[in-house]
């Protein structure tokens, strides 16, 4: 608040513009939360969460160079270079992992980046101008943010906690492709940098339709991956022999072994 972190204009989304000064601090708050968790969650294979954080904080870091906000811009690559220093370790194979602390910290640095960029993009006062800042700030995070609101929302809908762990993350999906840590890492930063790309140039459009569009996308390739998914049997371990057994073809009673779980892996 002291700082200036605030989001005090939604600059047009959904037709709003300036906001209460108490709605706009409750907005930012959970803004920040909800970024700080997204990375957290999103850390589930190596070098994912850095390598967004990464791409995140070095577009930050340009962006404020050029506006002249040099202590922004010093954050931002700092952050940058302390990660890229991770990643060497941390791509597959990982020797190291950055934990809970590591991501949050990631997560807390991008949110603090992203509102200041929202303010100072599409402000008046902005030396570089950026149309549906908003937009763009939001498709800078897109895989954390998209990602994680799926999630909670199909665990709710499974009458679960939405901290509960699974396999529902769109990291997972593509691991039962049987690809590898390195290329989804690499795909998925991918593509999010090319929907940054597609939603400058086309910030035009103003920012409600652009963040729907960018929704659209993502939500799109999910059920891409959903439908071409594998059907094989998958493992389901019971608690007790009296647990009724899941409605799928196929299902067996098996011995929870060390060569049980390695053929299901295989």
């Amino acid at each position: 608040y002291k700082g200036g972190v605030q989001i005090r204009s939604m600059h047009g989304l959904l037709g709003l513009y300036e906001l209460p000064e108490m709605f706009s601090l409750l907005l930012t708050y959970f803004t920040i939360i909800v970024i700080i968790n997204s990375f957290n969650l999103i850390d589930g294979i190596d070098g994912l969460a850095g390598s967004l954080g990464l791409m995140a904080t070095t577009i930050f870091g340009f962006y404020f160079l050029k506006q002249e906000m040099y202590s922004y811009s010093i954050l931002s690559f700092a952050t940058a270079g302390a990660v890229s220093a991770f990643l060497i370790f941390n791509f597959q194979p990982a020797k190291i992992f950055m934990g809970d602390t590591g991501s949050m910290l990631i997560g807390l640095i991008n949110a603090i980046l992203v509102v200041k960029f929202i303010n100072v993009a599409d402000g008046p006062e902005a030396g570089i101008s950026i149309v549906a800042a908003p937009a763009i700030g939001f498709a800078i995070l897109m895989i954390p943010l998209l990602d994680t609101l799926r999630v909670f929302a199909i665990r709710i809908f499974n009458r679960r906690s939405p901290f509960s762990p699974d396999r529902n993350h769109v990291h997972h999906l593509l691991l039962d492709k049987g690809l590898s840590h390195r290329f989804i890492t690499l795909s998925l930063v991918s593509a999010n940098f090319a929907v940054i790309v597609a939603v400058y140039f086309g910030r035009n459009l103003g920012c409600t339709w652009l963040i729907l569009y960018t929704m659209l996308l993502f939500f799109a390739g999910i059920a891409g991956l959903y439908f071409t998914r594998s059907r094989r049997p998958r493992l389901f371990v019971a608690k007790s022999l009296k647990e009724s057994l899941p409605d799928q073809p196929g299902t067996k009673i098996v011995p929870l072994t060390k060569d049980t779980i390695l053929e299901q892996k295989n």
